[in-house]
């Protein structure tokens, strides 16, 4: 029997949240009570009249391709949310749907570099941004933020890393994965014009906005004419299974962002796309979904300290809480481990988001109920006692 040839690029690192998903269902099956903190996934449905389009246009009988770049009335309705949120006028011709946010990362690395370009990102980070690039044979850079920046990677920090090798690209995420931290206005302005300045392309990732808790966030579309947005349904908009994103391009790329797409998937899925235009609608029940992440967040940041998880990044959006555990171990991984088979709590390494340094921290979620927040803080301090 001869073996499969496997590919150098398919040795990417495992995206460890979801390796402590199965291993929580594993407990569960056996029985136990798991509270969930390890995935960023909202715990609330999609709303009413996202299942009740889809209902309707499944009714319609007839579920086929759309365009390379999406329904031209979803792209449309995307466009004038941008005018709508933030005072932007985007026109809709600049807009592509994607099989969520990651379909949308990997065709605007496809369109934008060549294998060997230099990628730089911020450290902690989404995982999935390094195996993506790695996949792709680009260079993933880190950028490691600290409590000098408030955790924020700044314009003076992309520009040494370019001055040292130079960069082909940055990719930065406000409100952050794993730790909700949010670049300020002044900030991004600064990344924006300094990515132009450069000859570097920035790509911002937006798909927690809407999840904020302070103070709105920007969007990268008001400061720059070159940069890429990636956006999804997934987290404000509860569709996290519905697989439907977006990208907003200069006009220079949106034909070779459709060339790709119809290759790569042909189009999102019909009924994603219509369902995703009737969210736009649903602003009110998704702002409630919003306001209990906003009592979850404020009942951790409150009792966490008294657990003795003392110190974390700030939480300005999102839904995570990206903690400091070296106080109590050098090996977050066997931590988090121990801590699930013997306190119930599932949560995800930070060696998942910073390969250097997350042997001595956690992302915990709390997109799930007020109760198993509850639960989840109660257990924590038992166990650490």
């Amino acid at each position: 029997m001869v073996s499969s040839r496997i590919s150098r690029r398919s040795e990417v690192a495992p995206f460890m949240a979801m390796d402590v998903l199965s291993q929580a269902a594993a407990l569960e099956r056996q029985g136990r009570h798991i509270i969930h903190m390890e995935v960023g996934e909202p715990a609330a449905p999609p709303p009413r009249a996202v299942r009740e389009a889809a209902v309707a246009a499944l009714g319609g009988g007839r579920v086929g391709y759309t365009e390379a770049l999406g329904l031209p009335s979803l792209r449309a309705a995307i466009a004038r949310s941008y005018r709508d949120l933030y005072g932007v006028d985007v026109p809709a011709e600049r807009v592509a749907v994607t099989t969520g946010s990651s379909g949308g990362f990997i065709l605007a690395f496809l369109a934008c570099f060549d294998p060997g370009a230099r990628i730089a990102i911020s450290e902690p980070g989404y995982p999935a941004y390094r195996n993506l690039l790695e996949a792709l044979g680009l260079v993933a850079v880190a950028l490691p933020v600290s409590a000098a920046t408030r955790f924020a990677v700044t314009a003076e920090m992309i520009e040494a890393s370019h001055r040292e090798h130079t960069l082909d690209g940055v990719l930065l995420m406000s409100p952050a994965n794993p730790s909700g931290t949010m670049l300020t206005r002044d900030a991004l302005t600064e990344i924006c014009l300094t990515c132009e300045r450069l000859g570097v392309q920035f790509i911002s990732d937006e798909i927690y906005h809407g999840l904020t808790y302070e103070r709105a966030a920007d969007t990268a579309l008001a400061f720059s004419r070159s940069a890429i947005v990636v956006n999804s349904f997934s987290k404000y908009y509860c569709m996290t299974g519905w697989r439907v994103g977006w990208l907003v391009l200069p006009q220079e790329l949106v034909r070779p962002i459709e060339r790709l797409q119809q290759s790569l998937a042909i189009s999102v899925p019909y009924l994603s796309q219509i369902a995703a235009e009737a969210a736009f609608g649903a602003r009110e029940e998704l702002e409630a979904v919003r306001t209990g992440y906003a009592k979850n967040r404020s009942y951790l940041l409150e009792e966490l300290p008294k657990t003795g998880i003392t110190e974390f990044h700030p939480v300005d959006g999102a839904f995570y809480v990206y903690a400091d555990i070296a106080r109590f171990t050098n090996d977050s991984a066997a931590f988090c481990k121990r801590m699930l088979e013997e306190a119930g709590v599932a949560a995800t390494t930070g060696l998942d988001f910073d390969r250097q340094r997350g042997h001595g921290a956690m992302r915990l979620s709390f997109a799930g109920s007020y109760e198993d927040v509850r639960e989840a803080v109660a257990r924590l301090g038992n166990w650490l006692r």
